[in-house]
């Protein structure tokens, strides 16, 4: 069984949920808490240029602070969310997945991981994450309801940048606190530093290899995941 799949039902078994469908959706809330920390303490840190600027917009110390967190809490919503869809797929994939499908589904996303990075899509809201003042400008909503929607928008930008990297922690790190920090840095990097959109497409190359080696060397699937 994948590393992924033992982690969400561990916690599933962690929260006393049982195999009842009324009460499995017990268990959201625990593996909610646990994701959106770990999202927090990921991603949070590329988008720290974009929470400082934004905290320049607004009038006064208390607004200030209000204003970022109606922010970050919009941010981290997008980020909530996925983990309800990742919550599903770690339920779906322990009755359809098999021990001896693990190699051709870590090289499958690998190879999407990799494939993303070069995607018009992964350009464009790779720029938007990289260029603080033009989103705030171009984004810009009044009002305390306004920061709320415009953290929102940012963390959709931020999904469609590192959906893929995030499919590679769930699918392939297993959610470990090891793949956690790699990823971490890996965004960072894309985001913050100027050689970040190079620094992309080099992963991404370099994820592509990876999902060949894997393939012809299948037993290297069973020890890529991490341990929590």
């Amino acid at each position: 069984m994948p590393p992924y799949v033992r982690r969400t039902r561990g916690l599933v078994s962690n929260s006393r949920v049982h195999s009842a469908p009324g009460r499995r959706m017990e268990a959201l809330g625990p593996f909610l808490g646990t994701w959106t920390v770990m999202m927090a303490a990921m991603m949070l840190p590329s988008a720290t240029p974009m929470i400082l600027l934004h905290r320049l917009g607004a009038d006064g110390r208390v607004r200030a602070q209000l204003w970022s967190a109606a922010f970050v809490a919009g941010y981290l919503v997008v980020w909530a969310s996925v983990g309800i869809v990742v919550w599903g797929a770690g339920l779906a994939a322990g009755a359809i997945v098999i021990p001896e499908q693990r190699a051709v589904a870590v090289a499958a996303i690998l190879l999407l991981a990799g494939v993303y990075q070069f995607s018009p899509l992964k350009s464009t809201c790779l720029r938007a994450c990289r260029t603080p003042a033009d989103f705030l400008l171009t984004h810009w909503h009044r009002g305390l309801s306004g920061q709320l929607r415009l953290g929102v928008e940012h963390g959709l930008y931020c999904l469609g940048c590192c959906w893929a990297l995030m499919a590679l922690f769930v699918g392939v790190g297993a959610m470990s606190l090891v793949w956690a920090a790699g990823i971490a840095v890996v965004v960072l990097i894309e985001k913050v530093l100027p050689e970040g959109v190079v620094f992309g497409r080099i992963t991404g190359g370099l994820l592509v290899v990876a999902a060949a080696i894997v393939l012809a060397f299948p037993d290297l699937a069973m020890s890529v995941g991490g341990s929590m």
